[in-house]
């Protein structure tokens, strides 16, 4: 498999590097979005990398999902989320990951129903630990519900 973005992101987080990293959990790490195209976006990266989800065996795959749910529990625990959007595409960078998108119930109306893709990337913020690292720090918490420290 060609080394992507996830692999670096993933090396990162191991060597305790990567700013954007939460929390590593039984099957990856869960990291903030390096753009904050909605606020609270979060990504599950595997760990070890893996082409896609089916090239994971069944209990490893079964963890993945679960700790993707999970994630969405902790969002919904401590934003104002309606809803929470999961996507895994893989057809850019092509390795196994999942974005994980907080809906808001006030976002204004075109935005509300959008895909987050139709969303203007280039405008939203990059993540900071200045800006986002209180939003980090409150996810970690909230993870460690599940999974203790």
């Amino acid at each position: 498999m060609a080394q992507t973005p996830i692999h670096d992101w993933v090396e990162r987080c191991r060597a305790g590097s990567l700013p954007a990293a939460i929390a590593k959990l039984p099957s990856g790490w869960v990291i903030m979005g390096e753009r904050q195209v909605l606020p609270g976006y979060c990504l599950l990266l595997p760990d070890p990398v893996v082409p896609n989800l089916n090239a994971l065996a069944p209990e490893p795959r079964t963890r993945f999902l679960l700790d993707m749910a999970l994630i969405g529990d902790a969002l919904l625990a401590i934003t104002a989320a309606v809803r929470i959007n999961y996507a895994i595409y893989g057809n850019v960078d092509p390795a196994l990951h999942a974005h994980i998108f907080p809906r808001d119930g006030a976002e204004p109306e075109g935005v509300r129903t959008a895909q987050p893709w139709a969303l203007d990337w280039a405008a939203a913020p990059r993540y900071s630990d200045e800006l986002h690292g209180d939003f980090k720090r409150r996810v970690s918490l909230e993870l460690r519900k599940y999974y203790g420290p």
